[in-house]
């Protein structure tokens, strides 16, 4: 049978057919489109400062070079407030794709369930779009810190080391030569600063801080935890009352008992230590390398010269070596397949030769890889800028132990306040070291085992 259109009829049949004609173009175009949309990467860091500027100048770098991800860095106040960020993220199914994580969270980073492991992200790897992945080349302190289960965790990106900065007229000026060393030698020139006519305020400080013990502990060679300091086995004891620790307390509070030890009166008080040494209210002040550049460029600027020297450490127990600090970059798991390629690139990429080099003279962060450090001495870097140079230093002298690598806690953050709460007690409303330090066990001890009641 044949069939009749009408005109009207073949006239819509013909609309219609180049609607759909039109339809299925512009369909094909937003696929094309979508599919050239680059992979949208967020990463999250705790950082508000000239920090943050550099790091999303570094991704605006990437993205042209890489233009089928777009990386997007967001900044926070600090690592608690970051942490409390991402637990909400999680929850509301709004994670970003890294998280810079403090490495006192490494265990709860691990616990918490929200991040792939770098060495499970790349598999047997030697490159993600052109980048090397050479785990070799990060200096050994830092490999071995983010080293767990055999397996390298997560990326390194702002490690630091605790150094000394001394004012070198005030030095002078009290007849000491070279910058103490050891306790000891800090308490003996403390004794002549102090004495001079035009003495400082103060002789020194650093951060009330559980960053300054910990390295102290270390440096002793003395665990901060049983099983390893939480590496063998999940930690289940601290050792707050153990005799190097109660030799940290007695030093620290006999410091701040002489007048040689200036305490701000608040904990975790960075900015003052800061101000402190570059407006010359003290002689010395202990605190992190991170700040090299800018406590050194401040006191410059305030006509002081600062040298910096490695971390006075216990003569009676000697030096073994000293931590890493800072934070490490975490991948989120469950991320779509472009999105976690984009990130390893990103992370590898960030953490280059020439980007680990460029941090380091930005910040005083370390130079992690052992290029970057081979790179800044060709270039004569660390003898024009010996301050940097400390650091470094300090960390590629230290010996590799269970102590020297760090503990793994899951209440660190907790038991860090324990600590600086208990130092202030001392110094403040006086007691016995001793007595003060095993009150704080009990209460650490219990802090650790409510947090592993809920993971074991």
């Amino acid at each position: 049978m044949r069939l009749h259109f009408s005109m009207n009829t073949r006239r819509t049949f013909l609309a219609v057919a180049a609607g759909l004609v039109a339809a299925s173009a512009a369909a094909l175009l937003a696929a094309d489109s979508f599919a050239q949309s680059p992979a949208e990467v967020k990463v999250w860091i705790a950082f508000t400062d000239n920090r943050l500027d550099w790091a999303r100048g570094k991704a605006a770098e990437f993205n042209k070079q890489f233009p089928q991800y777009k990386v997007t860095v967001e900044g926070y106040g600090n690592y608690e407030e970051i942490q409390q960020a991402t637990d909400l993220a999680i929850q509301q199914n709004a994670a970003p794709s890294v998280v810079q994580w403090f490495e006192v969270g490494t265990q709860r980073a691990r616990d918490f369930g929200y991040f792939k492991s770098i060495a499970e992200a790349l598999g047997n790897r030697t490159e993600v779009n052109g980048i090397p992945v050479n785990f070799d080349d990060f200096i050994e302190p830092v490999v071995s810190y983010y080293t767990l289960d055999g397996k390298f965790t997560s990326m390194p990106w702002n490690s630091s080391s605790p150094i000394l900065y001394s004012n070198t007229a005030i030095l002078k000026k009290a007849g000491i030569e070279k910058p103490p060393a050891t306790w000891q030698e800090l308490e003996a020139a403390c004794q002549k600063i102090m004495a001079l006519p035009d003495a400082p305020q103060g002789c020194v400080t650093w951060p009330n801080h559980g960053w300054f013990y910990e390295q102290w502990m270390a440096q002793q060679n003395a665990l901060l935890a049983n099983n390893d300091n939480g590496r063998a086995a999940r930690a289940t004891q601290v050792f707050l009352d153990s005799e190097p620790s109660i030799a940290i307390a007695t030093w620290w509070k006999g410091m701040y008992d002489k007048g040689y030890y200036i305490y701000s009166g608040k904990q975790r008080d960075w900015a003052a230590t800061e101000q402190a040494i570059q407006t010359g209210t003290v002689a010395m002040a202990i605190t992190s390398s991170a700040d090299a550049a800018n406590i050194t460029n401040a006191a410059k600027q305030n006509n002081i010269e600062l040298v910096t020297t490695r971390m006075p450490y216990n003569a009676d127990k000697g030096w073994t070596g000293n931590l890493i600090g800072g934070a490490s970059l975490w991948l989120v798991k469950d991320l779509p397949k472009e999105v976690e390629e984009g990130a390893l690139t990103f992370m590898l990429w960030l953490n280059n030769t020439e980007n680990a080099a460029e941090w380091h003279q930005v910040t005083g962060y370390l130079p992690i890889r052992k290029s970057s450090v081979a790179l800044l001495e060709s270039k004569g870097w660390f003898k024009e800028n010996p301050n940097f140079f400390t650091a470094s230093d300090q960390i590629n002298n230290s010996k590799v132990t269970p102590a020297t690598r760090g503990a793994l806690l899951g209440a660190f953050p907790e038991i860090r306040n324990v600590v600086t709460q208990t130092m202030e007690d001392l110094m403040l409303k006086g007691g016995d070291p001793a007595q003060a330090m095993a009150k704080a066990n009990q209460e650490a001890n219990r802090l650790l085992a409510e947090y592993n009641s809920l993971y074991q």
